[in-house]
């Protein structure tokens, strides 16, 4: 596209200078204020309405006026990493992770440390992205091929603008289909979670004979060649360069299998951290106080599939794990240099907002957890890199909370799109990126969580969860344990679980209903959706490893007390002020008891 004479707004704020030098060391540069966005205070919005099944019909737009449509329209290439840990690029880890293009973007463009997912699992997430609305809605619940029935992806929106679209990698949701979806000019897929090689897992016998892993193409079924990250690469790079109408503005979605389990490295990074030494999350240990006021459920997924004890059912160390794991995200940051490059050489650069995150977090012993799906920090937080010249600004670190729900609307308005879709629950993001709006205007809704229990693997529990200003509140549903509170200005790897302290028992109350209120569906319902149950899931256990949690101490309680009722009434000050004086707060004698109180004949 021609470049255009666009004015670029100076940033309202400072700018923090990226690079590799001045990125400092690790736990420096994390010192960085992560969660200043969640200490402005901010007023709960209401999401805009959504439809089951959304119609393409748009409505104004509404944002603030910072975030107005862009005024011309601009080419979108969307970076998606699966199951990223938030941390886990070089310029927060220099001298450990090496990733020299995702640094030089973080240099060249803007940094938000808050960035989060709604629904920290591979499916769920990426229908949010494609659709603009939340797991409760769209229907996409777990990764067990929940419908897309009368689901409408957003770049199909971007088309009826006149872009050209493309979709390459993993899709992995819905149907059992590595078909091609509405939405998108160029197609290329590959049924679930896919294959770093070829023959990965192919029987020898089979392998002789001519099986490979395949790929859809555009409606066709064509055998994979290569390593995968360089593949999808290749099919990218075709597209960008000979594939598509270069006289329209793109949006290509590049959708990485990488880094999920079980990672492979492509042969040239094999051996990149085999001298690396990783250090694991303090609360990865099995200690008494690492696990004092966590639910039960946390403590007996230690020793599971998702437990640091027993991941994946193997006996491998987290710390070896993790050569695996960063020796393949390096193949994606080949990726990402080689889109760069393109970009640069072609002078597109200028004319091309470039997105770089991930679907979901990801733990490597946090809480003595590993994968995601909780509401903790490590499972929700995602990398979030912005990129385009002259219009996002450079080596900036922005605090401003964004969720994979908000990229819909975002990316419309970045295209000059006036109007959104009915079905975007999301905010508009445009004016933050673009530094025309400061954090502290940014005023982002309320942050809900939504994971839904999974019969595959049944260690997590359904979960919800409400960040509002520093205050997390999380609870479970169909489990008997403890709910739990953080204060995250005071206690950013959530430590200390302050739901049963009576100084916080309003801020309990408080976010307890509007998580409740916020959870409801577009037709008003409050509603656990499940897929079919097919077998019992990855249930086992290392034979001799850790054992079950013992129920809460305060839980353990004498027979026939008067204040037996106490736990069921609805929380308050009250009942704490009752509590404290030892008393009951609702007097609620035995049958018995009471039957003595009866007059006899």
């Amino acid at each position: 596209m021609p470049s255009a004479n666009l004015p670029v707004a100076a940033p309202a704020r400072p700018r923090l200078r990226l690079s590799l030098s001045l990125c400092m060391a690790a736990a420096t540069f994390v010192a960085v204020p992560f969660l200043q966005g969640r200490a402005d205070a901010q007023t709960p919005r209401p999401a805009a309405p959504a439809s089951a099944k959304p119609s393409p019909t748009p409505v104004p737009a509404a944002s603030a006026q910072p975030g107005r449509a862009a005024s011309r329209p601009r080419n979108i290439i969307f970076v998606l990493v699966d199951d990223l840990r938030f941390d886990g690029m070089g310029f927060l880890q220099p001298g450990l992770l090496h990733t020299p293009n995702i640094d030089r973007m973080a240099r060249e463009g803007t940094y938000f440390p808050n960035a989060v997912t709604t629904s920290s699992l591979c499916s769920p997430s990426r229908a949010t992205i494609l659709t603009g609305m939340t797991a409760r809605n769209h229907g996409i619940v777990d990764n067990n091929d929940s419908s897309e029935a009368g689901l409408t992806f957003f770049p199909a929106y971007l088309q009826q603008a006149g872009y050209q679209t493309a979709y390459i990698g993993k899709w992995h949701m819905g149907q059992a289909s590595a078909g091609p979806r509405a939405g998108f000019n160029r197609w290329i897929s590959f049924r679930g979670q896919g294959d770093y090689y070829p023959t990965t897992g192919i029987s020898p016998a089979d392998i002789a004979a001519g099986k490979r892993h395949m790929l859809n193409v555009d409606g066709q079924e064509v055998a994979q060649k290569g390593y995968i990250t360089d593949e999808l690469t290749d099919y990218a790079m075709d597209w960008l360069e000979r594939g598509r109408d270069q006289s329209k503005p793109f949006f290509l979605y590049l959708s990485h299998k990488g880094v999920h389990s079980d990672p492979l490295p492509p042969p040239r990074y094999a051996h990149q951290y085999d001298k690396a030494q990783f250090t694991l999350p303090a609360s990865a240990a099995n200690t008494p106080e690492n696990y004092r006021g966590k639910p039960m459920w946390v403590y007996n997924q230690r020793n599971t599939w998702h437990g640091i004890d027993f991941f994946y059912n193997s006996d491998m160390k987290m710390t070896e794990y993790l050569k695996y794991y960063y020796g393949t995200l390096s193949a994606i940051d080949d990726s990402l240099g080689r889109i760069m490059t393109y970009l640069r050489k072609t002078g597109q650069d200028k004319d091309t907002l470039v997105v770089f995150t991930s679907d979901n977090g990801f733990q490597i012993g946090d809480h003595g957890l590993i994968d995601k799906r909780t509401a903790y920090e490590a499972s929700v937080r995602v990398p979030l890199l912005i990129w385009e010249p002259g219009t996002v600004p450079a080596a900036t670190v922005n605090s401003g909370r964004l969720r994979g729900l908000d990229f819909a609307p975002t990316f419309l308005t970045a295209a000059g799109v006036p109007t959104m879709p009915q079905q975007f629950e999301g905010q508009n993001a445009w004016g933050l990126l673009t530094g025309a709006m400061t954090p502290a205007q940014w005023n982002p809704s309320d942050f809900i969580y939504e994971y839904y229990w999974e019969w595959t693997f049944p260690q997590t529990p359904t979960t919800f969860a409400i960040t509002r200003g520093n205050l997390k509140y999380i609870q479970y549903h169909g489990i008997y344990d403890r709910d739990e509170l953080y204060d995250l200005a005071a206690d950013p790897t959530e430590m200390h679980n302050l739901a049963d302290d009576p100084a916080h028992v309003q801020d309990k109350v408080t976010l307890r209903r509007a998580l409740y209120q916020q959870m409801a569906n577009n037709r008003g319902q409050h509603m656990i959706p499940y897929s079919q149950r097919l077998s019992i899931g990855a249930v086992r256990r290392m034979q001799g490893g850790t054992g079950p949690a013992p129920f809460p101490a305060e839980w353990q309680v004498g027979p026939n007390r008067d204040d037996r009722m106490d736990d069921m009434m609805p929380d308050s000050p009250a009942k704490v002020q009752a509590r404290a004086a030892g008393r009951p707060f609702m007097v609620a004698p035995t049958v018995d008891q009471q039957f003595k109180q009866i007059p006899q004949k």
